[in-house]
Formats: C-alpha cells, sequence, structure tokens
C-alpha cells in the first residue's frame, strides 16, 4: 500500500481510493481466493494494492489504467507477484480475462457501458463501484435528479446489490451477479 501511495503522492494522482473502500475491495478478493479479480481504473495502484492485500494464493489479479505513466508506476509496484498484471490501455482490454470473480469498477465501464460491466461477471462474482454521493431518497438522487447509474446497479435484475456509506460523502455498491 506504502509505495503505491508513495507513486501516488510523486505524481499528484488525488484520485486513490479511500481505505474505507480499500477494506471493502480486501474482503471482496479474500472471499474468492482462487479467482479472477479485475480493477478498472489502476491509478498509481492503490485499489490493486488493497485487492492484493485479499488476493488468494491461488488467485490472479489484472487491471488496467488509460495514463501510460499511471500504469508504468503501478506496473512496477506489483512487479514482484506473478499473479498480479498491469495493462495499459482502454477498459475493454479486461475483457479477454473474464469472466470475473470479483470487478472493482472504478474507471471505464462504470458510466459508459454498465450493461457490458454486468456481463463481465462470473456467477456469483461480486462488483464494486465507488464514488457516490450519499442519497437519503429512493430512487436515489444526485443533484436534484434521479441518480440513473446507481439505480441501474442496484435494480438490475441480474444482480443482488446494496449501497454501503463508506464516508459521510461517500457510498459505494456492492453487488453479487445471480446465477
Amino acid at each position: 500500500m506504502a509505495e503505491a501511495e508513495r507513486c501516488a503522492a510523486e505524481a499528484g494522482f488525488t484520485k486513490s481510493c479511500i481505505p474505507e473502500v480499500g477494506r471493502l475491495l480486501r474482503l471482496a478478493a479474500a472471499a474468492k481466493p482462487t479467482g479472477v479479480v479485475a480493477e478498472s481504473g489502476t491509478g498509481t495502484g492503490v485499489g490493486t494494492a488493497w485487492l492484493h492485500s485479499g488476493l488468494g494464493a491461488g488467485a490472479r489479479l489484472v487491471t488496467v489504467e488509460r495514463d501510460p505513466e499511471l500504469a508504468r508506476g503501478a506496473a512496477g509496484v506489483f512487479a514482484d507477484d506473478d499473479r498480479v498484471r498491469v495493462l495499459h490501455g482502454d477498459w475493454r482490454l479486461l475483457e479477454r480475462h473474464a469472466p470475473f470473480d470479483v470487478f472493482f469498477c472504478d474507471g471505464g465501464g462504470k458510466r459508459d457501458d454498465p450493461r457490458r460491466v454486468v456481463e463481465l461477471l462470473a456467477p456469483g462474482g461480486i462488483l464494486v463501484l465507488d464514488d457516490f454521493t450519499p442519497s437519503p431518497d429512493w430512487p436515489p438522487r444526485f443533484e436534484g435528479e434521479v441518480d440513473e447509474l446507481r439505480l441501474f446497479y442496484l435494480t438490475h435484475p441480474e444482480l443482488d446489490a446494496t449501497e454501503v456509506l463508506t464516508a459521510p460523502d461517500s457510498t459505494a455498491v456492492l453487488a453479487a451477479r445471480r446465477g
């Protein structure tokens, strides 16, 4: 974790996942000890490090980052673990590694192709989506409007989903694919 956080500081990267989300990621990875774990939006690898901290000996982790400098830095953090692969490019590079037992969709896909995100999950696969704003309303609202994206995940017929308050100003959607 410390090395990924150091890389973030050196790169001026301020969008790393918060520790509260990190603990959810560790738990999700630990729940699938021989699974395929994926992440969209590596950044400098802080979320990757949290996933890695729960990774079982028989599991593998693939993550993708579109920024070449960030991807290079994250790849350096995990260079000594052959269970971890850091890709540079569009989030769709993950498709060749699917289906996923755990998918932390923090970058591409979450907003631009949510249907495909769900399709990439294995039956019983866990999806983690963070950076939502808390809403006391149902359906959930954001900036006065129904939050259609969050509603998509929370009501998708192939998912059992819930929302978890991770900080006073942030929630995460956790879902498991039925199957």
